[in-house]
């Protein structure tokens, strides 16, 4: 079970917190830094590899954190805030698929094609996203450390 929570555990920290620097670091870097051309050829680069991340820790966290809900007994055994941690994962998880495979298409293809305003547009609709996945992900955080203490 130790092994399960670290798996678990681990995923979380690394979408959330790539989330974290992408957001709080990364972004207002570029944009002082970057032109916008460079700027939006950088975020197609790191969402390429990022992405690739997330789907690893989507996989692991889903597949640990359901299997530790059976190892429980079932959702009726198991605490509140893991009732909630499950609803928020599958909605961040809902809210990347929208963004994997609604956004990120016409971005990479509006970069690729040299249309920076389209890329910027998009990528403007993809922090958003990543925004607020980020804020439920930090709640879940929250969630999951105070409803352990009760």
């Amino acid at each position: 079970m130790a092994l399960l929570k670290l798996l678990h555990l681990l995923s979380v920290v690394l979408w959330v917190g790539g989330m974290f620097f992408a957001y709080m670091v990364l972004r207002p870097v570029s944009a002082e830094v970057l032109q916008a051309p460079q700027r939006l050829q950088l975020w197609d680069k790191v969402f390429s590899c990022f992405f690739k991340y997330v789907w690893g820790a989507i996989f692991f966290m889903l597949t640990s954190g359901l299997y530790m809900l059976h190892l429980y007994g079932g959702m009726v055994n198991t605490p509140y805030f893991a009732h909630i941690m499950l609803l928020s994962g599958c909605l961040m998880v809902l809210i990347f698929v929208y963004v994997f495979f609604g956004l990120y298409p016409h971005f990479t293809r509006a970069v690729a094609g040299n249309d920076w305003s389209k890329a910027a547009g998009v990528m403007a609709t993809i922090r958003k996203f990543i925004a607020s996945n980020l804020l439920i992900g930090i709640a879940t955080f929250a969630v999951v450390a105070f409803g352990r203490t009760f």
